[in-house]
């Protein structure tokens, strides 16, 4: 349906002339009676009665002019839903217990005017999570970039560093180190890491890999993963299974779990990531988050943190263990769900 035509069609019913609609329109009279009779071979129906006093609306010109006048409704719903200030933000937070989410939350509380719509995309993989921002699915997601310059380039987005999400180490009452205030990376050669389930391939397995790397930390990935819920059962029963989580991430347990979050200290592992948005996206509300990230991330401490050499610039560090799976260093990682973090 043409919808020039429908409105030269509403013009004309409320002027009563077909001239008196041009005029109105700023179109020849010709363009008039051309819109007008191009919409009634569309319809098989005719609309006007013309005579020497003006167009008056027929039968069917009265029948049409309800669905007509909603058309045009429609139109301007359709075209409000995607004005600058009328949609709402849409964020990619990856997972709504981690960092981002909680982040997105207290800019949220900052600015509770802002209509915002935050999701977790159902693919976490970094390509598609790049291609639905650059088409406007999203217009903005939270990932780990191993080499921003080539991921990104082409694809006419942008990316600032935004979290540096320090790690805690997560444990029972039963485990030797429960009671410890801090722990250091170098202390956790001798204790199992329990993360299973952790893919492989993606910026989360590079991150885990090159920390067991450099501080002979094994990571064991064995075992399906059933979820959250039951890995910090088994964590809460256990005296010998750990977990490492982000400081930003958010978790509930029973009380009588006990569960401990110890601090990791001299250095602090810190897991980074970057927000990406599309480089010619001028939104209002947009740009008050990234100014929002930028100084929560300047004001934050840094301290002796370690961060993975995608994320400073340097070469992997090399020592002797990695994560352990069953078939030799890195194992048979599971595709199935990421780890607690």
């Amino acid at each position: 349906m043409d919808l020039d035509a429908v409105r030269t069609f509403l013009t004309v019913s409320s002027e009563g002339q077909f001239q008196s609609a041009a005029d109105e329109l700023g179109i020849t009279q010709q363009a008039v009676s051309k819109r007008i009779r191009a919409l009634e071979r569309k319809l098989g129906v005719v609309l006007f009665a013309r005579g020497p006093r003006g167009a008056t609306l027929t039968v069917d010109g009265e029948a049409f002019l309800p669905p007509a006048r909603e058309l045009l409704r429609a139109e301007d719903r359709a075209l409000a839903s995607v004005m600058p200030g009328r949609r709402a933000l849409r964020v990619d937070v990856r997972n709504r217990r981690t960092a981002p989410a909680t982040l997105l939350h207290a800019f949220y509380r900052q600015h509770r005017e802002l209509d915002l719509d935050v999701v977790a995309l159902p693919d976490l993989d970094l390509e598609a999570a790049l291609t639905a921002v650059a088409s406007g699915t999203v217009d903005a997601t939270f990932r780990g970039l191993t080499d921003a310059k080539n991921q990104l380039a082409g694809a006419g987005l942008s990316s600032a560093l935004v979290i540096e999400d320090r790690h805690e180490l997560l444990v029972g009452p039963n485990h030797p180190l429960a009671g410890a205030s801090s722990v250091t990376p170098h202390q956790l050669a001798d204790h199992r890491i329990w993360m299973p389930g952790l893919p492989r391939g993606d910026e989360v397995a590079t991150y885990y890999d090159e920390l067991a790397t450099a501080f002979g930390i094994t990571i064991d990935v064995l075992g399906p993963a059933f979820g959250a819920e039951v890995l910090l059962t088994e964590i809460a029963g256990s005296s010998t299974l750990a977990n490492l989580v982000g400081e930003g991430s958010r978790y509930l347990w029973p009380a009588h779990y006990d569960l401990r979050r110890i601090p990791i200290v001299e250095p602090t592992p810190v897991f980074p990531l970057w927000i990406v948005w599309r480089t010619d996206n001028e939104r209002a509300d947009l740009a008050e988050l990234l100014a929002y990230l930028k100084a929560d991330r300047a004001g934050r401490r840094t301290g002796n943190t370690w961060l993975p050499s995608w994320a400073c610039g340097r070469e992997p560090e090399k020592t002797r263990e990695g994560l352990r799976g069953g078939r030799g260093l890195h194992g048979s990682m599971q595709l199935t769900n990421r780890p607690v973090r």
